[in-house]
């Protein structure tokens, strides 16, 4: 078995000579605006120490520092997988591992410290360094092509391309030559030596991108499991609190209408009436038991049916908003069947929550197919809010599915309410 590992790909489609005049536009740019970002970011990180105690204003500008550096972090990413094509994992943000303002906290904690984000903030400042110096020597070419023409000026000496003394009108030309071609040359260098750089400490080694992997599966199949566990004792308590009883109820009823049937005919046909009209609500229980553990219409006709039909058994009101076609709006494009049943069961549970706990009188799911194939669903009620999410429960249930399907999860539930759940779900390619 082969492992794609994140190497540049060859530059067949841009030839090196644009390759390279690419590279120099690059750090012109960089160079130019390296010294104003950086600025910037030294300004709102010693204002922000500097308010540290002042009514949480510092606390303000570090935590923006934080998006700041991620987002130059990402742009770096960004410009150089485009730059060099190379097969480079976009910069993500670091995932929240549990709701709730403890769950963003930690989140920001790991984004301040992510390695991956500071590396492509060092290559930046490099590239920023080396795009000065490429500045300078663009303008090294100018004035040399200028002072070539210095003979034909009433001037008796012209300065250097590079400073120093001033040159005799008569050596000009050579000199502007020899400048242009020592400029010229140390821009081919520099974009070299960019490159170099660039995929040296932006691309991630081999090493890394398995061990992200590793980790990724780890936290995917820990997920799994627990939602399984989750599931399987949801399934034994259904059975245990409804299905059974209600079987045991009809066995005794059964039980006295045998008894009766000689004695007392009339009372034996009541008691099988009861007893048939018992069955037949245990049926009723257990299909919806079976349709909690897969909706075969979810197969069938796929998920804007399936959350309808959800949608017509809730005990509140529901407004459903599903848009499958990230283009237009409108369609029928499916998802891969994994990250719809993550979201189905997901929006399945938050309602029956929100009958269940919430006293929400109404409530809202919007579900959209997004852009980059990840499939988003918010689920809102106007209930009391301050859910949590509890090992075992139905919100730890829902984390562990959509933790396994490689998605994130998101519940904000504050005192007083609203509750609303966002979950979102990589689609299968």
């Amino acid at each position: 078995m082969t492992t794609q590992t994140a190497t540049p790909a060859p530059a067949t489609a841009v030839k090196p000579p644009l390759r390279i005049f690419l590279t120099i536009l690059h750090l012109a740019g960089v160079g130019a605006l390296g010294g104003a970002i950086f600025g910037m970011l030294g300004g709102l990180l010693g204002t922000g120490l500097g308010l540290l105690f002042v009514a949480g204003v510092g606390l303000v500008l570090l935590v923006g520092l934080v998006y700041a550096l991620y987002g130059l972090g990402w742009f770096e990413v960004a410009r150089v997988g485009a730059l060099y094509r190379a097969s480079i994992t976009p910069l993500r943000p670091q995932r929240r591992d549990r709701p709730g303002f403890g769950g963003w906290l930690r989140s920001l904690g790991r984004q301040a410290i992510d390695p991956r984000m500071w590396r492509a903030v060092a290559n930046f400042a490099i590239s920023a360094v080396l795009g000065f110096i490429v500045l300078r020597l663009a303008w090294s070419v100018v004035w040399s092509i200028i002072i070539s023409f210095a003979p034909l000026t009433a001037a008796d000496a012209v300065m250097g391309p590079f400073g120093g003394g001033g040159i005799p009108v008569a050596w000009a030309p050579l000199v502007g030559i020899l400048g242009i071609a020592a400029s010229v040359v140390g821009m081919i260098g520099l974009a070299l030596l960019h490159r170099t750089l660039s995929l040296a400490i932006v691309v991630r080694s081999k090493e890394t991108e398995l061990t992200e992997r590793v980790r990724t599966s780890t936290a995917q199949r820990e997920g799994a499991v627990r939602a399984a566990d989750v599931e399987r004792t949801r399934i034994e308590r259904d059975l245990h609190d409804g299905v059974q009883p209600r079987l045991v109820s009809v066995g005794m009823t059964l039980g006295l209408a045998q008894q009766k049937i000689d004695s007392d005919p009339e009372t034996a046909k009541e008691l099988i009436n009861e007893a048939h009209t018992s069955t037949k609500a245990a049926i009723t229980e257990l299909r919806q038991l079976a349709r909690g553990i897969h909706a075969s219409v979810l197969d069938d006709r796929g998920l804007d049916a399936a959350l309808s039909a959800l949608a017509g058994r809730s005990h509140i009101p529901v407004h459903l908003d599903v848009r499958m076609d990230p283009s237009t709006g409108s369609g029928t494009q499916r998802p891969g069947r994994e990250a719809e049943a993550a979201v189905y069961f997901s929006i399945a549970e938050s309602l029956t929550n929100a009958a269940k706990h919430s006293r929400a009188s109404e409530a809202r799911v919007i579900v959209r197919l997004r852009e980059g194939n990840t499939l988003w669903a918010r689920v809102e009620d106007n209930g009391i809010g301050g859910a949590q999410v509890q090992p075992g429960g139905g919100l730890d249930g829902i984390a562990n599915r959509i933790l396994a399907a490689g998605g994130t999860f998101r519940l904000d539930s504050p005192q007083g309410g609203p509750t609303s759940l966002e979950v979102n779900v990589p689609c299968a390619s």
